[in-house]
C-alpha cells in the first residue's frame, strides 16, 4: 500500500540523552550541533530554518487543523525519512497530490530546499523507541478484514511503521482524520483541489466505501507510534 501523506514518550530521556551526547562530542563551551545544522551538513542553520519556516507554521504546532479544502489535522512528519517527505513534496509540485496550500508552497521549492526540509526533518531527535514488529492493539474481526483486503502491511511493514521502501510513509499512530482525508483522496475524480494521483492507492482505496476507510484511518491512528510533532520553542 502506498503513500498517505502527521508518542511523546520517553522525552526526558531523548533531552537527556541529548545533551550527554552534546557535551561528549563538543568541547567545553561550544554550542551543541542543532537538527537545522545536522541536516544542511556545509549549510548554515540560520538559512536552513528559514527554508522550514513555512513547514513550522503548520506541522510543528500541536493540534494545528487545516481548514481548506478539508478540515483535517495536519499530518505529523517529525518521525517520517526523508525520502518519503520528499517523495509527498515532489508529488505535491508536481501535481500528483492536489491541496491548494501545499502545492502553493511545494511549487516555490528547488530540488536543493526539498532535500533541505526533508533532511531537517529526519534529523529531528528521536523521542520514543522503535516500534517492535507487532501492534501493540490488535484489531478487531472487522478491521482484521479490511486491513487484509487492503494488504496495507504488505507496502507499510510491520506494525505499519516500517515501510518496505523508504518512500513510503509509516501509518502507525498519525492522525485518524488525516490518515481518513488521504484515503479518500485516492478515490476523487475531477476536483480540482482534492486528489491524488497514484495508481495502486487509487485501486485499492477504490475498493471501500469510506465507512471502511474511516474505520481503518481510526485503526491506524490507535497505534503506538514513532511520529511526533516536534514544536519550536516559540510555539509551545
Amino acid at each position: 500500500m502506498k503513500p498517505l501523506f502527521t508518542a511523546f514518550l520517553a522525552l526526558g530521556v531523548a533531552c537527556a540523552t541529548g545533551l550527554a551526547h552534546s557535551q561528549a562530542t563538543n568541547p567545553a563551551g561550544a554550542p551543541a550541533q542543532q537538527p537545522a545544522a545536522a541536516a544542511a551538513g556545509a549549510g548554515s542553520a540560520t538559512s536552513i530554518e528559514a527554508k522550514v519556516a513555512m513547514c513550522m507554521g503548520c506541522h510543528n504546532i500541536r493540534g494545528y487543523q487545516a481548514s481548506f479544502p478539508e478540515v483535517h489535522k495536519v499530518p505529523m512528519i517529525a518521525g517520517q525519512s526523508a525520502k518519503y517527505i520528499a517523495a509527498a513534496l515532489n508529488a505535491y509540485k508536481n501535481g500528483d497530490r492536489k491541496h491548494p496550500t501545499m502545492r502553493g508552497i511545494a511549487v516555490s521549492l528547488t530540488e536543493q530546499d526539498i532535500a533541505t526540509i526533508s533532511g531537517y526533518y529526519e534529523s529531528l531527535p528521536k523521542e520514543v523507541k522503535p516500534l517492535g514488529d507487532k501492534p501493540g492493539r490488535e484489531p478487531n474481526a472487522q478491521v482484521a478484514g479490511l486491513l487484509q483486503k487492503a494488504a496495507c502491511a504488505s507496502c507499510h511493514g510491520a506494525n505499519y511503521s516500517k515501510p518496505i521502501d523508504p518512500s513510503y510513509p509509516k501509518l502507525a499512530g498519525q492522525h485518524a482524520d488525516y490518515l481518513f482525508v488521504a484515503l479518500k483522496a485516492y478515490k476523487a475524480e475531477n476536483n480540482p483541489a482534492v486528489g491524488r494521483n497514484n495508481g495502486v492507492m487509487g485501486a485499492i482505496a477504490k475498493q471501500f466505501s469510506n465507512a471502511e476507510l474511516k474505520v481503518i484511518a481510526n485503526y491506524m491512528a490507535s497505534l503506538d507510534s514513532e511520529l511526533r510533532v516536534h514544536p519550536e520553542p516559540r510555539f509551545r
